[in-house]
């Protein structure tokens, strides 16, 4: 058996053992600067995790891991871009640091690369794993797409949210617990319970995101503090905000939105902040979070393996929801 600091290191060290050409020198680097940079590596560990349910070989499932974990840092990329992100994880993004097209090309190079990982899978478990991968990356496209589509979009619901941030956060999270579910030989039912323990963990993951982006430490979470209620971007926060927010107070909120009151950038996120606050949505996300937590716990107390194999995936949840970065 591993520990988690043991599947940290195994993570760590597989990262650094990825190998990219040293020219052209603008598309290689940008990649290797990405893995550099760090974050919680928390897809591959749960990659690992979940195939050490089913065997004692967590390497069975390392090169699967290490293709999501390429993926995922060409999804940062790409989203970088898309919101005009200049911070990612403390650095310079990479489009800030290079431009758009460097971003964009490196992005497609790492895409090409996750690929080449996950080729490289044990031969009778490389069919099912593509089979989820591909429909993980799919499902990442889309929940992009709609989180872009809301920024048009009046009168965005939670429920609308919700399906939304499944498909771009929620369902590489649980695509990852499936494929390392495979990689160790799993029953399907374990398969499908594993997934769904990690979708519903990825909701409550992205919900702590939307409460830490407004309410959060600059110095520990990575990047600027307030960057959604700059854009307006629709989180559950501004959506319950406009459901709950009556007369003068929604009115101000929709103003605030508008651009009408002009408020320099840190003015604007207090006065939003302000909103949230007195509409008590902050309190509602952390419900929410803790919802979906729970709901996970039960599944992945449901997985019929002995509890002390169990120890590393409720670290990881704990490090992934239990945050303040």
């Amino acid at each position: 058996m591993y520990s988690l600091d043991e599947l940290s290191r195994m993570t760590e060290t597989g990262i650094g053992e990825l190998e990219f050409p040293a020219r052209p020198e603008r598309l290689y680097r940008p990649v290797r600067y990405t893995l550099e940079s760090g974050g919680k590596r928390v897809r591959p560990l749960l990659t690992l995790a979940s195939c050490l349910l089913f065997t004692d070989r967590a390497e069975k499932a390392l090169p699967a891991a290490m293709g999501i974990e390429v993926f995922h840092n060409f999804t940062l990329l790409h989203d970088d871009i898309m919101d005009r992100a200049e911070l990612r994880r403390g650095r310079p993004t990479v489009h800030s640091r290079w431009n758009d097209n460097v971003a964009i090309l490196s992005g497609d190079a790492m895409v090409v690369c996750a690929y080449d990982l996950i080729s490289r899978s044990e031969p009778d478990k490389l069919a099912p794993i593509l089979r989820v991968f591909n429909a993980l990356a799919l499902g990442v496209c889309e929940g992009q797409q709609y989180d872009m589509d809301f920024e048009e979009t009046e009168g965005v619901t939670v429920e609308r949210y919700i399906e939304m941030i499944r498909l771009k956060t929620s369902v590489m999270v649980g695509g990852a617990a499936r494929i390392g579910a495979i990689a160790g030989s799993a029953p399907q039912r374990e398969e499908e319970r594993l997934y769904d323990f990690g979708v519903n963990l990825g909701l409550a993951f992205q919900l702590q995101d939307d409460v830490l982006d407004t309410y959060g430490d600059e110095k520990t979470f990575g990047k600027q503090i307030g960057g959604d209620i700059v854009t307006n971007k629709k989180t559950f926060l501004l959506i319950r905000a406009l459901e709950l927010a009556k007369g003068g107070t929604k009115n101000y909120l929709q103003r605030l939105l508008s651009g009408k009151e002009q408020k320099t950038r840190e003015g604007k996120i207090a006065a939003v902040r302000a909103v949230y606050d007195a509409v008590g949505v902050r309190e509602l996300a952390e419900r929410e979070i803790e919802r979906y937590f729970d709901r996970a716990e039960t599944l992945l107390g449901e997985v019929e393996v002995p509890e002390a194999r169990k120890g590393p995936m409720r670290e990881i949840m704990h490090l992934l929801v239990k945050r303040n970065k």
